[in-house]
């Protein structure tokens, strides 16, 4: 099997399993946050968990472009810059700033999210600099970019400015939850899931590859069910919840 045989089935089997992944999900939510309980074996401190989950993904995107013929062309730079910025957000700005509480989260969890980045990190990385042709400068100011660029930054800010809203809900060394409210929380229970999704939808995109819009699936089959979760628990466990509220889509869901 030559390595574009193995790339496609390896896509197609990624693809449907994060359909597998979606449904699950939405009958067992993922063991951490709100959602830690018993029976899910050993457990790591959350931060140390965050980044052990996300640092994959800075780290196998960037040797792939680091050894790839592409890495003068202004347009895989960029790419390069648009994926390194969010990773290295998630990696370490947003682990450093969270207030957990002495909060923990289940090994399990984070093997699968370490699996999980170390796929997606190789799958566009090789459909970017592998297995298609360089981008030409011009595409740098074709519409896929320009409008996948906007996305991109647009989610990027709303995700930004959701953690910070999250973040003031406790006072450092507090725990515990409380209803989230402005921003685009006036709309929905999970306003950063929201915007990752805004994200990486312009990602895919502004790349125009079949592993960013795989990417955008799998958010889409985390976060859907997550925010679907997240949204049942506090109409539960606040009665004065907002009831105009959606889990993840302004207005529709």
């Amino acid at each position: 099997m030559n390595d574009f045989a193995f790339f496609t089935w390896f896509m197609i089997i990624w693809t449907a399993l994060a359909v597998i992944v979606s449904i699950a999900l939405f009958f067992v939510p993922a063991p951490y946050g709100k959602f830690t309980r018993q029976g899910w074996g050993p457990t790591v401190h959350q931060k140390l968990g965050w980044i052990a989950m996300e640092s994959p993904a800075v780290v196998v995107l960037a040797v792939m472009f680091a050894f790839s013929t592409n890495r003068f062309e202004p347009a895989s730079i960029a790419c390069v810059v648009i994926w390194e910025m969010h990773y290295l957000y998630r990696t370490v700005i947003f682990p450093m700033r969270m207030r957990t509480g002495g909060k923990r989260m289940t090994a399990i969890t984070v093997l699968f999210g370490i699996l999980f980045n170390l796929c997606n990190g190789y799958l566009n990385g090789f459909c970017l600099f592998y297995l298609l042709d360089p981008r030409p400068d011009s595409w740098l100011m074709g519409w896929r970019f320009v409008l996948g660029f906007l996305l991109f930054f647009g989610g990027f800010g709303i995700h930004l400015h959701s953690d910070m809203l999250l973040r003031g809900l406790r006072q450092p060394g507090q725990s515990g939850y409380r209803i989230p409210r402005g921003g685009l929380f006036k709309q929905v229970s999970s306003a950063n899931y929201f915007g990752e999704l805004v994200q990486w939808a312009g990602w895919a995109i502004a790349t125009w590859t079949p592993a960013g819009f795989i990417f955008l699936i799998w958010t889409a089959a985390n976060l859907v069910p997550r925010a679907w979760s997240n949204h049942q628990w506090y109409r539960k466990q606040f009665p004065e919840y907002p009831k105009e509220r959606r889990a993840i889509i302004p207005f529709l869901f």
